[in-house]
Order: C-alpha cells, then structure tokens, then sequence
C-alpha cells in the first residue's frame, strides 16, 4: 500500500492526461467542430510526427534553445551579482527599490519592438528578451535569500572575526542557493516565453517563428504540433532545474521531504 501511494503520481499523471485527450477527442467529434479551429488529437499527433522528421526542425529546436539558454544564463549572472550586492549593501537597495520596482511592472512584451530595433532580427534581440524576463525573479529571490541569514548566524561570523567576504561565501550564499534555485525554476520558464515572443515578432527561425509559419498556411495541426513541442522541451528545461536543486542544495528541508516522500 505503501509503495502503490509512492508511485500514485507516476500512475495518476498519464491517466489524467489520457483523460484529457479522450474528452478533447470526444468533443471535437459530438461537436463536428471544424479542424481550422480545433484538429482531432490523432491530426495533431501526425502532424507532431511530420514535424519531428522534417530536418529543418532541428534547426528551430537548436535556435530556440540557444537563445532561452543564453538569456538564462545572462540572466543567472546579472540577477546573481546584483542581486547579492543589493542584499548586502542596504542603502543601495533603498536607492535602486523605485527602479527596480518600476521595471518589473513595465510590460516587457512591448519591449520587444525596441530590442529589434537596438538589437537587429538576429537571436541577439531574442537572448536579450529572454535575459530580461528571467532576470527580475533571480535578482529578487538572490535578494531575499541574502537577506534572510538568521541573526545567531550572523552573530556566530561576527564573533569569529570573518571578512564580509567569508560571510558571504560560508553563510550568505549557502543560505540564498535555494532562494536563488526557486527563482531559476522561475526564470527558466520566463526565458523560454522572452524567446518564443522574440521569435514570433521578429524571427526567420526558431520555434516561434514556425508557429507564426503554421498560422499563416492555417495549418492548425501544424500549430498545435509546435505548441505540443515546445511544451515538452519547457518541461525538460524546468526539470532540469529542478534537478539542479537536489544536487546544488541536498542538505535543504524541501529537498529532504521530497526524497522521503519519493
């Protein structure tokens, strides 16, 4: 019983979804909805199928993961960087807050236009849009993470005479890894819709541009089958974070519960 009630994920997940596909189907069939506007599940999978075994694919998937890796990257060092010199250095932060604030209520999607401008059609534009939508949930977390030493600890550094330097190094940063973590899962996810929106606006390859591509042929299933790719290519990415967490940070509660509920 036990082991049934570990595995009950790993059974639940693909009923669920099997479930979901079964009543789309069904409903497209009751409903003799067109394929222009819905496609039957087995439309979309052949049209996937097609996809996968056309070689220009590659090329998109390729385009598509280089510039979300690339921006993530950016977005790691820069959120990383500023964000642990905010977190130490108060009054700085105090400072950058009305800035800081003001950019991340700034609809970053319309910024898009301007880094085309700046930036040209080319992945630089796209790197930097997914750079930007990644970086706020780092910083902001790197913040956080810093700032959240308990006081004991801080007394214990104080006490042993350690340079600001071996605080940050032996207490601040081991303590802002999962804060930092949790906004990597963020901004992996945030990364991979700067691309796709990058590509979509100003693209001759990636995976956004094919999904404009199918659009405009009205090729539904087409669209659908790149929509189904990108999915499943976010979800590796996501997965891998999340992975990253496990081997980066073994010692932290989360970790531990979720291994003993594993």
């Amino acid at each position: 019983m036990r082991m049934l009630r570990r595995n009950a994920n790993w059974i639940a997940t693909p009923l669920l979804l099997a479930a979901l596909i079964w009543i789309w189907d069904i409903y497209v069939q009751a409903f003799e909805v067109s394929p222009l506007v819905l496609p039957r599940p087995v439309e979309v999978w052949e049209s996937k199928q097609q996809l996968l075994t056309d070689p220009r694919t590659l090329n998109h998937v390729w385009t598509t993961l280089y510039e979300t890796l690339a921006g993530f990257a950016i977005a790691i060092l820069v959120g990383v960087g500023l964000g642990a010199v905010l977190g130490k250095v108060r009054w700085l932060e105090r400072t950058l807050n009305p800035f800081i604030v003001g950019l991340q209520v700034m609809p970053k999607i319309a910024l898009v236009p301007l880094f085309i401008i700046w930036f040209g059609f080319g992945p630089t534009s796209k790197i930097v849009m997914a750079a930007v939508l990644a970086f706020f949930p780092i910083m902001t977390n790197t913040i956080l993470g810093i700032k959240s030493v308990d006081r004991g600890h801080r007394d214990v550094m104080i006490s042993l005479n350690a340079t600001r330097w071996q605080s940050f190094r032996d207490m601040e940063l081991p303590n802002a890894l999962p804060y930092i973590l949790t906004g990597m899962e963020v901004g992996i996810v945030l990364a991979i819709i700067g691309a796709i929106v990058g590509e979509y606006l100003g693209g001759s390859t990636g995976l956004g541009y094919l999904a404009v591509a199918t659009l405009n042929a009205f090729d539904v299933q087409g669209m659908f089958a790149v929509i189904g790719l990108l999915t499943i290519i976010g979800f590796i990415l996501y997965f891998a974070v999340v992975m990253l967490r496990r081997f980066v940070t073994p010692w932290h509660e989360a970790v531990l519960v979720t291994r003993q509920q594993d």
